[in-house]
């Protein structure tokens, strides 16, 4: 391996580790791109152990540490810089910040995603670092601190701040045999795996170059049975069928309007974007009439109570007429304080039920002329108050986009942006019960959080994200959003539905296979047969706390190892010295 060889020369080693993280963002792009992944990471860990064992002493375990961080920082900036690029995007474009301002906040938000490969990398060559090297710890002990410690930072950055785990290492996977992993750990769980390989290819590779100069023997068959074992195992578990039909196929319509983000808010054009998703909800095309058909978030940019009363009954009466449960994301008000980012669902025996009955006033039938009046009065307030609405609200909100953190309001107002801060949703909401199944909303960026997915996702048949990436353009973000998508349906075993705005809109079957999808940015329907599932997976069981403890034990076992300075004889010459 190069990066072995490196002399320790600070800018040469920070540029190697930042194109190593421009390789690993790189790896994102496509589901034949995994191995980019492990070699990406691979090298990294390669140069945080050359840079812990340069320096002799106690005292160079600080110092060995301070280069770990500087190689793993560079690792990070290389990584998010690309990988998250589309975040200027929001600001410059849509946002309308000054082209340098809203540079330097994508600079900085990676400079902060960055500070958790870089404290997993400090800790991994203190941890290398020996003490004169005689009690330094042996290839297996440093696979396991390395993969515990990667592990760690992933699902730190995940939870910090709220969290922000885009681009998790295991999203790489989800097409690869590590995806096998999932059902069990979660992405987690996958970002471990990957490490583990990653260390054993760089520890393999130092161990044969050292091999080569010496009559020693090569590399352990310990260290060769993880390096071929955890994906030859991954793709064992990827064919196992975690969850079993429930009830019959459904059909269903996902929409996608393509209306530009910067025109999406603008008064005048409501009544065209309406009108656009009506006569999508309504076409049929020569098809079989859907079961479900499910509109993007925010498909309405008024708040609901503000909706046309025409829109409001044109809705309950299509849903009523074609037997079709109505899903579509729309704002809500309650009261001037309290304002969620939700979806409402409409399903058609509720709309029958209501659809000939005539209003109430205090228990009595009104005339006909007053009940026509307090309809028109009723719909302005709540178009859907005379029937069983279903509804979700988000409850993992997007700072700075749905809410600001404390001291950030200055950021804000440099954006032109119809902000605000949304109310969290309750984190108890049950799916709702449509079409004949249990389906599980989730809006836009709160499919990044599979643990909090679970929370519906045992009781539900069929999980659906409604987003509105248009913020971002035409950028990575739109494929990157799908692999995540199909993450949560690995993890759950449930076929997960993705209605959006720009794109992807998808339907994506419980192994993580997208079995159809829209072009982005077209204007279309995609009508799918989508099989509910039922059956809980271990992850769905037990979310992360699985992986929190393998990670636990893999770190006691590696402190074990090192301080007690042990080297197993067949591995003594797979080392970095």
């Amino acid at each position: 391996m190069l990066v072995l060889a490196l002399p320790s020369r600070f800018p040469l080693r920070f540029l190697i580790a930042l194109a190593l993280g421009v390789l690993h963002a790189a790896s994102f792009i496509d589901d034949r791109a995994w191995p980019i992944e492990i070699a990406a990471l691979a090298g990294l860990a390669a140069l945080a152990a050359r840079a812990a064992l340069e320096i002799e002493g106690v005292a160079g375990s600080r110092r060995a540490a301070f280069g770990g961080a500087r190689v793993g920082f560079g690792f990070g900036l290389g990584w998010f810089v690309t990988g998250v690029s589309w975040i200027y995007i929001s600001l410059h474009t849509y946002g309308e910040m000054n082209a340098l301002v809203a540079g330097g906040g994508t600079f900085l938000l990676a400079a902060y995603l960055s500070l958790f490969p870089a404290l997993a990398c400090a800790a991994f060559a203190w941890y290398r670092h020996g003490h004169g090297h005689a009690r330094a710890p042996g290839p297996l002990a440093s696979v396991a601190a390395f993969a515990a410690l990667w592990g760690l930072s992933e699902i730190g950055r995940g939870f910090v701040f709220t969290g922000f785990p885009w681009l998790a290492s295991g999203y790489a996977h989800v097409a690869g045999p590590l995806r096998g992993y999932a059902p069990l750990l979660g992405v987690y769980g996958v970002s471990l795996c990957a490490a583990a390989i990653a260390a054993v290819i760089a520890l393999v590779a130092a161990g044969r170059s050292r091999s080569r100069a010496t009559t020693a023997r090569g590399p352990s068959i310990f260290m060769l049975a993880l390096l071929f074992g955890l994906p030859v195992v991954g793709s064992a578990l990827a064919q196992i069928e975690w969850s079993r039909p429930a009830g019959a196929p459904i059909s269903v319509r996902l929409l996608q309007g393509n209306v530009a983000q910067d025109v999406k808010f603008i008064e005048d054009r409501f009544d065209g974007i309406a009108e656009d998703y009506m006569k999508r909800v309504e076409a049929t095309g020569g098809k079989k009439q859907a079961d479900l058909i499910v509109l993007p978030e925010t498909a309405f940019p008024r708040f609901l109570s503000d909706l046309p009363e025409a829109l409001g009954q044109r809705l309950v009466r299509d849903a009523h007429d074609m037997n079709a449960a109505i899903a579509f994301g729309v704002p809500i008000a309650e009261g001037n304080e309290r304002y969620f980012n939700s979806v409402v669902a409409i399903a058609p025996d509720s709309a029958d039920a209501n659809a000939d009955a005539k209003p109430e006033v205090n228990g009595g039938t009104q005339t006909d002329a007053a009940a026509a009046t307090d309809a028109n009065a009723t719909a302005t307030a709540d178009p859907f108050a005379a029937v069983n609405a279903q509804r979700y609200d988000k409850s993992h909100l997007v700072p700075f986009g749905e809410f600001i953190p404390l001291g950030f309001h200055w950021f804000v107002r440099m954006m032109k942006m119809p902000l605000g801060d949304f109310t969290r949703g309750a984190i108890d909401q049950q799916p709702m019960r449509l079409a004949g199944l249990r389906i599980a909303f989730n809006v836009c960026y709160e499919d990044l959080f599979g643990e909090e997915i679970i929370r519906q996702a045992g009781d539900a048949n069929i999980l659906v994200n409604v987003s509105n990436v248009a913020w971002f353009g035409d950028s990575m973000a739109l494929p990157q959003h799908l692999d995540i998508s199909r993450m949560r349906a690995i993890e759950t075993a449930r076929p997960m539905l993705r209605a959006t705005n720009t794109g992807m809109t998808a339907s994506i079957d419980p192994h993580g296979r997208v079995l159809a999808k829209l072009a982005p940015f077209t204007a279309a329907s995609l009508d799918v047969s989508v099989q509910g599932t039922t059956g809980l997976t271990p992850y769905t069981r037990f979310g992360n706390e699985t992986v929190l403890v393998l990670i636990a034990l893999l770190l006691l076992a590696a402190l074990a190892a090192r301080r007690a300075g042990y080297r197993s004889s067949s591995l003594d010459t797979i080392d970095l010295r």
